[in-house]
């Protein structure tokens, strides 16, 4: 294990009802805030009034900025930094899933930059400084509760990039596995896929002395293995709700990844998707995900593989190591097939046009430290074997 150093500030407030906690955390720290959501859902689900009363009983004023996009748009970032400078607020609430979550972010320390809001995804600036933010959350996907990562589109140029910095940790998140409850079945799907991909991108890792985080990304894997289905199948199982939602803050929160850094693969592929067609990211990661394992699969990965389907999918040990790792890679295809989500890019409205550019596009620095090294070659190899 290499050395590091892990701290999560956030103060995560679990279970049903936990919103009556909301109003008190955010008075210890703002008293006008920007309140951002998405659709209408939250008006539909309780968050919405559940959050407003909260505000109303602490003395929190507030201005609203809604409509915020599956893919957040750098636009919809601008609007909330206006609003927050024009109004002098010192706070930002987010109402939802990642996209709000990531959006707030964003908001949060563009308000406290001269800059455009666009310099932290591009790579011209960190931020330093953000306003608090406080979340409730909608959805199990992205863990963007309990990080400090957001991911931001920019449509006019086909670009969807990730920034962050210890200021963009969540300063106080409840989450609620209730909310999650009337999602679509595609959301929870989608979402379930998310977890176990950021838990993927963990786990398959050059760095294999870390015995405790790799158990608990298998645990997690299982865990989305378990109650996916059961999520799908009866929508208000709040055991497998919980457990979802649980799941979703620790595959992403950086402890799967401490003294075992390694540089993400299937990510940054998958947002050139996202940036070029606006397609939900979780789909896009369960389609690329089996096929980037097929494609890294060689003599000295499959024993990696191999211990993924024994200890995640309970294959029997005794089974050749390559042909464990190919059972495993099977299960793993069988097992988003199984949630309703696509199996190729052609299902989603994506043909040949774009592969080329998409993956000179995607292929920055990092794929020289990802678990196998990715050329452009490479890139668009996996690209085609999805469509």
């Amino acid at each position: 294990m290499k050395n590091f150093t892990y701290s999560i500030p956030t103060t995560v407030h679990f279970g049903q009802g936990q919103i009556k906690k909301l109003g008190a955390e955010i008075a210890k720290r703002s008293t006008r805030i920007l309140m951002v959501y998405g659709g209408g859902s939250i008006k539909r689900n309780g968050v919405y009034d559940g959050a407003v009363e909260q505000l109303k009983a602490n003395g929190i004023e507030w201005v609203e900025l809604g409509g915020v996009e599956p893919n957040p748009r750098i636009t919809t970032v601008r609007k909330g930094v206006e609003l927050c400078r024009e109004n002098k607020l010192d706070g930002v609430l987010a109402l939802g899933g990642g996209s709000t979550i990531d959006c707030s972010k964003a908001i949060a320390a563009g308000a406290c930059y001269d800059g455009d809001a666009w310099d932290f995804p591009s790579g011209k600036a960190t931020p330093e400084t953000a306003l608090p933010i406080y979340t409730v959350l909608t959805m199990a996907a992205t863990g963007s509760e309990m990080d400090n990562i957001a991911v931001i589109s920019d449509m006019d140029t086909n670009e969807k990039l990730a920034f962050g910095a210890p200021a963009c940790l969540p300063t106080v998140s409840i989450l609620d596995p209730t909310y999650t409850c009337s999602l679509p079945a595609s959301q929870t799907a989608a979402g379930t896929a998310d977890i176990m991909s950021h838990t993927f991108e963990n786990y398959f890792s050059p760095i294999e002395d870390s015995f405790l985080a790799d158990s608990l990304a298998e645990a997690i894997l299982k865990a989305c293995i378990k109650y996916g289905p059961r999520a799908l199948a009866t929508p208000d199982d709040y055991e497998a709700r919980a457990n979802l939602m649980w799941c979703s803050s620790w595959a992403i929160n950086g402890f799967l990844d401490m003294g075992k850094p390694v540089a993400w693969s299937v990510h940054a592929i998958e947002h050139e998707l996202s940036a070029f067609y606006d397609i939900t990211h979780g789909v896009g990661l369960a389609i690329l995900t089996p096929n980037w394992m097929r494609y890294v699969l060689n003599e000295k990965t499959e024993h990696r593989f191999a211990a993924y389907g024994v200890n995640v999918w309970g294959l029997d040990a005794s089974l050749p190591q390559r042909e464990l790792a190919e059972k495993a890679i099977d299960m793993t295809r069988e097992f988003f097939n199984s949630l309703g989500l696509p199996a190729t890019l052609t299902e989603v409205g994506i043909d040949e046009s774009k592969l080329e550019l998409m993956a000179q596009k995607a292929r920055g620095a990092g794929f020289d430290r990802t678990f196998v090294p990715l050329s452009v070659e490479d890139i668009h190899n996996i690209l085609k074997m999805s469509l």
